[in-house]
């Protein structure tokens, strides 16, 4: 097994497409700029599918309700574009989120993830914001899972459940050295919970973490208009790793990806000789309850 691999994640400008046939050619363009620089595993935002809505007419993507309707004629198309990318490139693709109706009342915030192989898998966010629960009536999903890469397990924290210890530990715990988190928020203070959450799950797992958001104004949009975040991945706090465990960082407000290079095998070695020994000790700390 290949445990080395070459990751990207975007800073994704939320745009009024208009047409499939623009949003295809919008991802196309960015899936090609990431293999021009040797990435072979992408990550995309939360909820940067939402641009879709720009689709319909204004009445739907101007509703919150309206538009989740309507995206779902949609999602099809979105799952085979995806699966000819990853196949076409041979390259792993964590498709943001979709929000996906699984039933006429109930819907889940979905991020699949598209393998070379033409095969994907998903994971349902599982802690919900304000905003998502209160105002827009998505459900939370109801299993943590880890998902298969030729690189080995990922986790997938989809912005909020980031913030919370037990899920990202809970797939550590399944196999997972890397710890993916699209995210979407529109305020700094936002982006901040979601990059302390990323931050200190890499450190008390002493794994790989990789944030990327979605950037930008869309006034247009009644669920995406207004967002901010920088893209980043982050490692454990230890021998090898940077001082502030910042391995590489987006610049504010301008699109495209940041990429780095990820040993995963290497996590092993600092979990066994490092300064400290955050992923072994996790369970001591309950000693003291």
């Amino acid at each position: 097994m290949n445990r080395v691999l070459k990751l990207a994640a975007a800073q994704y400008p939320i745009d009024f497409v208009g047409t499939w046939e623009n949003f295809r050619a919008k991802i196309i363009g960015m899936v090609e700029d990431a293999r021009s620089q040797g990435a072979n595993f992408l990550l995309f935002p939360e909820y940067f599918s939402m641009e879709l809505a720009s689709l319909f007419e204004a009445d739907v993507y101007s509703s919150l309700s309206a538009q989740l309707e309507m995206m779902q004629t949609l999602h099809e198309p979105f799952l085979e574009l995806f699966t000819e990318l990853a196949q076409a490139y041979q390259i792993h693709i964590l498709a943001g989120t979709f929000p996906l109706q699984l039933s006429r009342e109930r819907f889940v915030n979905r991020a699949w993830l598209f393998r070379p192989s033409g095969t994907c898998d998903y994971q349902d966010k599982l802690q919900m914001t304000r905003f998502e629960s209160e105002q827009w009536f998505i459900s939370a999903g109801d299993e943590i899972r880890v998902l298969d890469t030729v690189f080995g397990k990922v986790g997938i924290c989809i912005c909020y459940d980031s913030e919370f210890p037990l899920i990202a530990r809970r797939q550590v715990e399944q196999g997972a050295d890397l710890i993916l988190v699209p995210s979407c928020t529109d305020t700094q203070a936002g982006y901040y919970r979601v990059r302390i959450g990323c931050q200190a799950r890499a450190l008390e797992n002493q794994c790989f973490v990789a944030q990327a958001p979605t950037i930008g104004q869309a006034r247009w949009s009644e669920a995406v208009d207004i967002n901010s975040g920088r893209a980043a991945i982050y490692t454990p706090v230890d021998y090898g790793y940077p001082d502030n465990g910042v391995l590489v960082e987006g610049a504010e407000g301008e699109p495209g990806w940041v990429v780095a290079e990820l040993d995963l095998e290497a996590l092993a070695q600092v979990r066994a000789e490092g300064q400290v020994f955050n992923h072994r000790d996790w369970s001591s700390q309950f000693r003291f309850s």
